[in-house]
């Protein structure tokens, strides 16, 4: 026999957790289902020194720590397990877990975020947090003085290596094609800016580094196979991000790209009961702060929503 609650809340980042301290606080005693990265992508941030309240700082998994603990003070129920199907097709939604639960919900707040892409290097990985990093945003400034790497030839990209070249003095921009696939305006500032060289046709082979972090990359020219050497202490990967909205792709609207699009400006869905937050429906911002508002955003709707039915 299913379980029944008025609130699930699918993920666990700063989007989920937020969402669950405000539903808890409504006494709508929700469940987060943690997902398969359980705290999100801060999870792999070890420093986080933009998120208002730690004048210090504080290590991503920490902070991720503190915000379940303040979840599970008002009575969320935190359940290390991952969804796997959904039926939104009636007023009541149906989910099912990978450890074979289903669950049945008066209310469903996503808040799934997405994934950065990898180059898929060893290296890569042996550096994270060591000079690797996927948000510039985040974390340009530990890098302020020193020269970066950043790959990609998007917009991302562009925004990316245009923000550090505000505050390192050298920003090595690769770019697999002889041209950008950034807009028209992006590409043109990039170009503009005097402190961005850009490496047309170029693919990292490897990442370089010490016990202090990355050195530099191993670069080679895809047309003439010539190999190279950039030095740099930050190498920035910028070829985007895969919203986590799979299991929904028959059920809610979204963009070419996958990103979930809520009804502008709120947090509601088309189907009623259904509330998306985070990074699965924001891919300009994409940072904790921004992914927590719309977590409150959620689940202040879904209480509205569960009032408005009756059902609290």
């Amino acid at each position: 026999m299913a379980e029944h609650h008025k609130c699930v809340i699918i993920g666990s980042g700063p989007a989920g957790y937020t969402a669950a301290v405000y539903a808890a606080r409504a006494d709508l005693k929700p469940i987060v289902y943690t997902g398969q990265e359980p705290g999100g992508q801060l999870m792999i941030t070890n420093d986080v020194e933009n998120y208002p309240g730690y004048p210090d700082g504080i290590r991503g998994p920490e902070m991720m720590a503190e915000f379940q603990k303040q979840a599970e003070r008002f009575g969320t129920e935190v359940r290390y397990d991952m969804i796997e199907k959904v039926d939104f097709s009636g007023p009541v939604h149906k989910i099912w877990t990978a450890l074979g639960v289903e669950v049945h919900a008066d209310s469903i707040i996503i808040s799934t975020g997405a994934s950065a892409k990898w180059l898929g290097l060893e290296s890569e990985q042996k550096y994270m947090n060591q000079g690797v990093s996927a948000c510039a945003v985040c974390d340009g400034f530990f890098f302020k003085g020193q020269k970066v790497i950043v790959v990609g030839g998007g917009d991302t990209a562009a925004e990316e290596a245009t923000y550090l070249a505000k505050l390192c003095p050298e920003v090595h921009m690769l770019v697999r094609r002889d041209e950008m696939r950034a807009s028209k305006i992006m590409a043109e500032r990039v170009i503009n800016t005097a402190n961005i060289t850009v490496h047309w046709n170029t693919e990292t082979v490897e990442i370089l580094g010490n016990d202090a972090g990355v050195s530099g990359a191993k670069v080679k020219n895809n047309k003439t196979g010539e190999e190279s050497m950039i030095e740099a202490t930050g190498f920035f990967v910028a070829i985007g991000h895969k919203p986590n909205t799979g299991i929904f792709k028959d059920w809610l609207e979204m963009d070419e790209t996958g990103y979930l699009l809520p009804i502008p400006g709120t947090a509601k869905t088309k189907i009623p009961g259904v509330f998306v937050s985070g990074d699965a429906a924001d891919k300009v911002y994409r940072q904790a702060v921004t992914a927590a508002g719309t977590g409150c955003m959620a689940a202040l709707d879904a209480e509205r929503y569960l009032t408005e039915e009756g059902i609290i």
